[in-house]
């Protein structure tokens, strides 16, 4: 036993006495390690969960001081006017691109030391905390002029937009202004009356010739919700002179003349009136009656249908009827209008208007027909134009020179061609069997544009023809009359205007 004992080192020994001694009774080494090794975790420190759980808290204490201190981005405002100016009344869009955190918007006019508050719109702020929730923009549509801003004078104006925004614990944040500078122009244009003896019927044309002021940008006569817009005074060099004229007319159905105004108008809205129509003659209106039968439905209510995709199919032939008569005519008559929009700014024409040569008329101008069927009146129109018949296919000619601005089939009208004599005027020729023209062709007075025919919502073989003034049918007897345009046109235009009278 102690010769074993003197076999090991000193060092060995000391180590071995160690283990011996702190080894419990039937444990081994292995068993001692482990034990060491979950003394050494317990006398580590704190456990990780618990420095993580710390390090959450301290990030949401600094983010939330952050946010109390964070006003937000500030927001972009910007100001549109819908006219150059402020006048009487301008509109103004005013767009803001995220009023999350906003409580007020507040729009006043600013001139010189007076400042007008115009409008004011609050705002439900979402909670400063609630950062994720997205950007809400908003836009404004204000009214500014003299009608929203009393003392409004001429010169300059500032119109501004402040934006107040809500708060956090510990910083409010400056409201978000926007503002732009416009001019305050009040005084409305000159408007001058030059020609005499404006003598015009219900249903009839005329032409005034007036003289405007610098100012104004757009002028002609005003005659309820229609418009004729003026042109310059032939002879004169674009810009040289303020001289213009405009052909009106009193409508169809307008038994009054008083509503007649020539209007000059600037460019943001300030505008001049003048009575000016001297005479008017009221025109009765003439009944008439069109007796439908089922042949006639036949007839023509396919057809239409099969050429105008603007209408539909309605299962029966008076129903189908009823919607050509009534909604194809309204939508062939804001055709009308748009063609108007486009007219030449020139009096294309010097000569007489011509009638259809070697014909009855069968019915006149602005006739107020009741559509019986079966003995039952099932609808009622107006009649705007001549119709007017000689023999099958007739020659159908030019009334006098223009340029062919719609020559194709055309709903209620059939085959039709309108010809553009300039300055809003045109004629119209319905229900034809076939069309020699082309659109954006010049035709000369007297040119053939096709022949009669019974097209559309025709009962026979005739030409469907009418004048028009922007779009409005006007009674064609007048234009017809040479003495009637050389008094009552060619004079007014003076010698700019070359009319031959033949």
């Amino acid at each position: 036993m102690l010769r074993a004992l003197r076999s090991f080192s000193p060092t060995e020994g000391d180590n071995a006495l160690d283990a011996v001694r702190l080894t419990p009774k039937g444990n081994s080494l292995m068993s001692r390690s482990l034990d060491v090794r979950q003394l050494d975790r317990r006398a580590s420190g704190p456990r990780p969960w618990l420095s993580v759980f710390l390090a959450l808290i301290a990030l949401g204490g600094i983010t939330f001081v952050g946010l109390s201190l964070w006003g937000g981005s500030t927001p972009k405002i910007s100001l549109q006017p819908g006219l150059p100016g402020i006048g009487k009344r301008t509109p103004i869009t005013i767009t803001i691109d995220d009023v999350s955190r906003a409580t007020l918007a507040r729009v006043e006019v600013v001139q010189s030391t007076a400042v007008t508050n115009v409008v004011e719109k609050t705002f439900e702020p979402r909670p400063f905390w609630a950062f994720w929730r997205s950007a809400a923009p908003a836009k404004l549509e204000v009214m500014v002029g003299t009608e929203t801003v009393k003392g409004l004078r001429s010169g300059t104006a500032i119109v501004r937009t402040t934006l107040e925004r809500s708060g956090s614990l510990l910083r409010t944040p400056a409201p978000a202004v926007a503002e732009i500078s416009l001019p305050v122009r009040l005084a409305p244009p000159s408007l001058e009356v030059i020609s005499t003896q404006h003598y015009v019927r219900q249903g009839g044309a005329e032409v005034v010739v007036y003289r405007v002021g610098e100012s104004s940008q757009k002028d002609g006569v005003r005659f309820g919700n229609r418009f004729f817009p003026g042109y310059p005074l032939p002879g004169s060099k674009a810009g040289a002179t303020r001289e213009r004229f405009a052909f009106y007319a009193v409508p169809y159905d307008a038994t009054s003349a008083a509503e007649a105004q020539l209007v000059a108008v600037d460019d943001i809205g300030n505008q001049t009136t003048r009575s000016f129509v001297d005479q008017f003659t009221p025109r009765p209106v003439h009944a008439d009656t069109i007796q439908v039968d089922d042949a006639f439905l036949a007839r023509v209510v396919p057809e239409i249908l099969a050429q105008s995709s603007e209408v539909a199919d309605q299962g029966n032939l008076v129903a189908s009827y009823l919607v050509i008569n009534r909604e194809l005519r309204k939508k062939n008559n804001a055709v009308l209008v748009e063609l108007a929009a486009k007219s030449s700014p020139e009096i294309l024409w010097t000569q007489s208007f011509q009638p259809m040569a070697n014909a009855a008329i069968t019915a006149a101008f602005a006739d107020r027909r009741t559509y019986v069927y079966q003995g039952k009146a099932i609808d009622q129109q107006d009649h705007l134009g001549f119709d007017m018949a000689s023999v099958e296919r007739a020659p159908i000619n030019s009334s006098n020179r223009g340029k062919v601005v719609l020559a194709r089939y055309f709903g209620i009208y059939g085959n039709a061609v309108v010809v553009d004599h300039g300055c809003g005027l045109m004629s119209l020729y319905g229900h034809l069997s076939s069309i020699d023209v082309q659109e954006g062709q010049t035709v000369e007075r007297g040119q053939k544009l096709g022949n009669s025919g019974k097209t559309g919502l025709a009962g026979g073989d005739h030409l469907h023809f009418t004048y028009l003034l922007q779009g409005l049918p006007v009674n064609p007897v007048e234009w017809w009359d040479a003495h009637w345009i050389q008094d009552r046109i060619a004079r007014k235009l003076g010698a700019g205007f070359v009319f031959s009278g033949e």
